[in-house]
This record gives C-alpha cells, sequence and structure tokens, in this order.
C-alpha cells in the first residue's frame, strides 16, 4: 500500500481521518487478492474529483490512474459501500454527542439541478425553472444524510417524498416527526401518518420579503449548503441515478470523518 510521496491536496485526508475511515474501507474490501492499489489514495483522488468536479480522465497523473478509480467508485457504489459507511460514520457522530443512534425527528427537501448533456435522466422543473433532475434528501436534527433519491426534476415534492420515506421504512423506530417546506402540503400529510405513523409538520414562508429563518428547515438547507462545496454536484454529470446518490455520500465523507477527527483530538 505505501505512503503518500506526493505534495498534498486541500482535499486530502488527514492521518485522523484516514485512521476513522480506514477500517470501514477494509471491511467492505472483503476478502481475496492482496490488494495492488492503496485505498487511501483511491479516497483522496475520489475526494479531489468530488471537490473540483474534474472528469474521471482529468484526474491528476500523481494520484492512482483513473480506471483504478473508478473501478473502486463503481463498486462501493453497487455494492452500497458508501452509503453504509455514511450510516457507520453517522452513528458514530449520533452518539459523540449523547443522542440515540436513530433520530426521533428528522427534516426532508429536494433540491433542482441542472444537468449536462452526458446524463442519461432530465425533466423540467417548471416552479425553478431548471432541466435536470431532482435530488430529494432525508436528514436529522445534526444534517447528516439518511436517504437520498435521485428523480426527474418534473416530478414534485409530495411523490418525491413517498419513495423517499420508503426508503426509510423499517429502519428508524424512534422517528415521531419530519419536518418539510409548503412544497409538501396536500394528501402526503394524512398519508405519510397512515403508512407509517410519523407526523408531517409543515413549515411554511409567511409572505414577506425580508429575510426569514424557519424553524428546522435551515438545518437540511444547511446540509445542502455543505453538499454544494462539492463542484461535482453543482450539476448531474452523473449517467445514472445510483451515481447521483453515491457521490452525495461521498461528498458528506470529509464533513463527518472532520467532525469526529476534531471530537476526538479534544477529549483526547
Amino acid at each position: 500500500m505505501g505512503l503518500m510521496r506526493r505534495k498534498a491536496y486541500p482535499t486530502d485526508l488527514t492521518n485522523e481521518q484516514w485512521a476513522i475511515l480506514k477500517p470501514h474501507l477494509t471491511k467492505a474490501h472483503g476478502r481475496g487478492s492482496p490488494q495492488r492499489v492503496n485505498l487511501r489514495e483511491v479516497v483522496n483522488a475520489l475526494l479531489y474529483l468530488s471537490r473540483t468536479g474534474c472528469q474521471w480522465r482529468m484526474l491528476p497523473h500523481d494520484l492512482p490512474p483513473w480506471e483504478k478509480v473508478y473501478y473502486y467508485f463503481k463498486q462501493w457504489r453497487d455494492d452500497g459501500t458508501l452509503e453504509r459507511i455514511n450510516g457507520k460514520l453517522r452513528t458514530e457522530i449520533r452518539l459523540s454527542v449523547d443522542k440515540d443512534a436513530d433520530p426521533s425527528a428528522a427534516i426532508m427537501d429536494s433540491q433542482s439541478v441542472k444537468t449536462t448533456e452526458t446524463s442519461g435522466m432530465r425533466g423540467y422543473d417548471a416552479g425553478k425553472k431548471v432541466n435536470g433532475i431532482k435530488r430529494h434528501l432525508l436528514v436529522d436534527t445534526l444534517g447528516l444524510v439518511w436517504a437520498v433519491v435521485i428523480l426527474t426534476a418534473d416530478i414534485q415534492d409530495r411523490e418525491g417524498a413517498r419513495t423517499l420515506l420508503e426508503k426509510v421504512k423499517g429502519r428508524l423506530p424512534r422517528l415521531k416527526k419530519i419536518g418539510a417546506d409548503g412544497g409538501y402540503t396536500g394528501t402526503l400529510v394524512d398519508w405519510v401518518k397512515n403508512a407509517y405513523g410519523w407526523v408531517l409538520e409543515i413549515v411554511k414562508r409567511r409572505d414577506t420579503h425580508s429575510f426569514e429563518v424557519l424553524p428546522h428547515r435551515w438545518i437540511v438547507e444547511r446540509t445542502l449548503g455543505w453538499l454544494n462545496r462539492a463542484r461535482r454536484l453543482s450539476k448531474n454529470y452523473e449517467r445514472l441515478p445510483a451515481s447521483s446518490e453515491a457521490m452525495i455520500y461521498l461528498a458528506m465523507l470529509p464533513l463527518m470523518t472532520k467532525r469526529l477527527a476534531k471530537q476526538q483530538i479534544r477529549y483526547a
């Protein structure tokens, strides 16, 4: 595996971050022939691509070959490794701040994103005037991602919410309330209550032109702000919805490992 023999990029994992992430990747790799690639460098290459938004073939030559990096991304996307690691780190963060492993409250929202000519799916969001996809997210009160669904932008939030909540069915035994904005009003409120027993609390903006911080809504908006730091997510460059979802879990890795590393240093 070896050590890095190059100048570090700002997106590289620190030693503390890698120590947190490494056990999860080692288990994900499983048995088989010995690794001939430095997994830390593979992750560094993925984080470079995520943050800068470059093309796969444009990865710097002092990182592993782009074909190898893409191979691991595809493998970790298809076998759910990136999503599982997100879940493991999420649990560690919640427990570290004296919260239960799963939340009793969550917030959901969507984000319409323009797509490129290479993307395999698109639809027109007339409200946002965006031709592309819509990311539907469910986060906890810490802003950590619990579920992601990628649909075409022409699908309304209420319909996207049904698909989103179906992904966490049976995974959130303590969940009681979900916060959402006015785009989720209507029959969805009763449907969520009847289907899952959860309270869907709609927080609407007042008819005002002044800036307004809505209760709980700022949490999911902050998460979307975190994701916007990744230029790969500024548009949808992916051909498959699964790749778009995996890119979101990838973009959360530096944030989560950095938070855990800071807490370990604080209590060391």
